[in-house]
């Protein structure tokens, strides 16, 4: 995958960019194998209520390894895009595995990943996510959706929206009011990279359809992070294959 100017130039204006079919079905279907299979996954998952108590499960964890996810998340076209919307070296910051599952998958409340992040130290927002779809993901099963450009707003205030960290929702009421509401419907394989400041939400999926997900997270290596009294600087994320199905996984 090539980033072209006009795609540097449409993240910069929304906020997210949309790339479908940056993976194959032959990647996706050994993405969703590794989250049936347990793993990873399945030693790191846990869940958290919406508004309405459905469950939103995720599976966390903040380093690379010799798995499956870590191909994927130091792939070229992965990271070489991420580099080029950063407008610097990228760094991982972590790793996330969605399930939203059929009939059960709870809500995720209006929120800005910095609005997290913020909190845990990082000096700028110079951060980035990308979602990369294992199911399609539609209106009915709780697709992802993104106010177009609502990342110039810079950095709202966050609180406990059931057991969730959402954006001021007085603040959101207005807001939503000013801003294109986007439902990004995504084909199995199709990835969202979007800044850390884009607000994004999702329905629950009371649909027949799982909709899972793979999100990578990467923060800027000009970003240090505030712990404590010091600052922690990230280092490059490592470089690895694109063709990583073929040569480990066959």
């Amino acid at each position: 995958m090539v980033m072209t100017f006009e795609d540097v130039t449409r993240y910069e204006r929304d906020g997210y960019l949309l790339v479908n079919k940056l993976f194959t079905r032959e990647e996706v279907d050994r993405m969703i194998q590794e989250v049936e299979g347990g793993g990873r996954v399945a030693g790191s998952t846990y869940s958290n209520s919406d508004s309405q108590g459905l469950k939103a499960k995720l599976a966390l964890w903040f380093e690379l390894g010799a798995d499956m996810w870590s191909d994927v998340s130091s792939c070229p076209r992965v990271v070489n895009g991420v580099r080029i919307l950063l407008g610097e070296d990228a760094a991982f910051f972590h790793g996330k595995v969605m399930l939203k599952e059929a009939h059960s998958g709870g809500a995720w409340e209006w929120h800005q990943d910095y609005g997290y992040w913020y909190d845990q130290g990082f000096i700028y927002p110079n951060m980035i996510s990308v979602f990369i779809s294992l199911d399609a993901a539609t209106r009915e099963n709780g697709c992802l959706q993104v106010l177009r450009g609502s990342h110039k707003l810079g950095r709202l205030e966050h609180g406990r929206v059931g057991q969730q960290t959402g954006a001021d929702t007085n603040r959101i009421k207005q807001v939503e009011k000013m801003f294109e509401l986007v439902h990004c419907e995504m084909e199995p394989g199709s990835a969202l990279f979007f800044h850390s400041n884009l607000l994004h939400c999702s329905a629950p999926n009371l649909s027949e359809r799982h909709r899972r997900s793979f999100i990578v997270c990467y923060n800027a290596t000009g970003n240090p992070q505030l712990q404590g009294d010091n600052l922690k600087h990230y280092t490059s994320c490592p470089v690895g294959t694109d063709d990583w199905l073929q040569k480990m996984y066959k």
